[in-house]
């Protein structure tokens, strides 16, 4: 009887299994060796589609980006830049902390390209809304800092679901700090939306002004 034959190593085979090590165990559970087990393969195999740990380790952070909703930049899209940015924001959000592990990649600098294409999206739909081509690059690099900074972390994690940790003497308004563990996913989407809200109207200020400019030109400061 004829063996059966091994599924073919792909990049995508790569990046799946990467993508699985990194949401249970983090980024330090991936290395080549390890991914090599996992696939069933020698290691030297991986070099054939990936340099290195890094180029791997990006690809799945691209991965990420892929799942992001863009459909709100397009033109046929009703959405006013307003709304385009809050909902792709939430989309975004959704994404990273469906695989908060692989965030700290996300946040660093890298050529990815369906990250490109989010940039992209951004600044095509910015400018067209009437931004300065600057002011629109600054929405997206501030838009991208706010999101991912977000999705560092917990804010509600911070806190133990033990009282007596917070002693009044030392602490006399964290008498219910103990209560936040348990309404974590409440507390820190309340917070991006709160948060969220607040840039987008302090955008909407400064839209005002360089849709009413008093030379009949918009600004580009």
């Amino acid at each position: 009887m004829a063996r059966p034959r091994k599924p073919l190593l792909s990049r995508d085979r790569i990046v799946g299994a990467a993508s699985a090590l990194v949401d249970a165990e983090g980024l330090d559970a991936v290395s080549t060796r390890r991914l090599a087990a996992v696939l069933g393969v020698s290691g030297p195999s991986l070099y054939n589609h990936f340099r290195n740990k890094e180029e791997i380790l990006d690809a799945v952070a691209d991965a990420v980006s892929v799942q992001v909703d863009l459909s709100m930049f397009e033109e046929s899209d009703p959405r006013d830049w307003r709304e385009a940015l809050h909902d792709w924001a939430l989309s975004y959000r959704a994404a990273l902390a469906a695989h908060p592990h692989i965030v700290p990649v996300l946040a660093g600098p890298g050529r990815r390209p369906a990250g490109l294409r989010v940039a992209d999206a951004v600044f095509g739909a910015m400018t067209g809304a009437g931004w300065p081509p600057a002011q629109a690059t600054r929405i997206g690099a501030l838009m991208r800092y706010f999101i991912t900074g977000s999705a560092l972390g917990s804010f509600a994690g911070g806190f133990v679901d033990d009282e007596t940790a917070y002693d009044p003497a030392d602490y006399p308004h964290l008498g219910q700090a103990h209560l936040l563990a348990d309404h974590r996913r409440q507390v820190d989407e309340g917070a991006f939306e709160t948060g969220l809200r607040a840039l987008l109207d302090g955008l909407a200020i400064q839209y005002e002004q360089y849709a009413r400019p008093t030379d009949g030109r918009l600004s580009d400061a």
